[in-house]
């Protein structure tokens, strides 16, 4: 089979993950929708380039008509690069330039769902979750999130002026946050946020936001 592109790689492992969640594949407004083309026929056009190259094959008559030619039991073989951010520069986008310490070469098969950039792990709070000081996590960025879900907080630093990404168990009860520890030791308590408050140092910079949601981690030589 021929090289996959980078987007490529995303909608063919889109469809994967569709059919193995919902027993389907995905129509073409579901993948127009998920990678934010301008109309079906964006997505027409990309699932004819996975045919071509023999990834997929198209039958006719049903609106999800994909074929999967592979078992997809095997990772993908293409890799593509993520952004790794650490800090962020207060009021700019997560993925902005500037946030960008640098891209990281991954394979895509490792996160679910799909990440969208890469963050590392500082300390020790999340380790009964099975998430060390110095892994690298990727995230699927969204603004929200399940109760439950592990998320990559976004909190403004007093101090630099930056706003910094935390990652914590996400809680929420009406407008009271609680972005919890996993881990029982000592000096782990709670962040505790009153969302109707309000920032009063920065009205434009809110007292915390969802960068995304925890999808899986790499983790490096120690």
């Amino acid at each position: 089979m021929n090289e996959l592109t980078e987007r490529q790689t995303e909608n063919l492992q889109f469809v994967r993950e569709t059919l193995r969640e919902q027993g389907a594949p995905p129509t073409r407004a579901d993948i127009a929708r998920v990678f934010g083309f301008s109309s079906p026929n964006a997505a027409e056009r990309h699932l004819r380039a996975l045919e071509a190259k023999g990834h997929i094959q198209l039958l006719a008559g049903t609106a999800r008509n994909i074929k999967l030619m592979d078992s997809g039991a095997q990772a993908l073989s293409v890799q593509f690069e993520l952004p790794l951010i650490g800090r962020i520069a207060a009021g700019t986008p997560i993925t902005a330039s500037d946030n960008v310490e640098s891209r990281l070469v991954v394979d895509p098969a490792l996160f679910r769902p799909r990440a969208d950039f890469m963050h590392r792990v500082s300390g020790q709070s999340m380790k009964e979750a099975g998430i060390l000081d110095g892994d690298l996590v990727g995230i699927h960025q969204q603004a929200t999130a399940d109760n439950g879900q592990i998320v990559a907080a976004v909190l403004p630093e007093r101090k630099s002026g930056d706003d910094r990404i935390t990652l914590k168990r996400y809680l929420r009860r009406g407008s009271r946050v609680i972005l919890k520890a996993e881990n029982s030791e000592p000096g782990y308590e709670p962040i505790e946020i009153d969302l109707s408050a309000g920032n009063p140092e920065a009205e434009d910079r809110p007292l915390f936001r969802i960068a995304g949601i925890y999808a899986g981690l790499i983790r490096t030589p120690r």
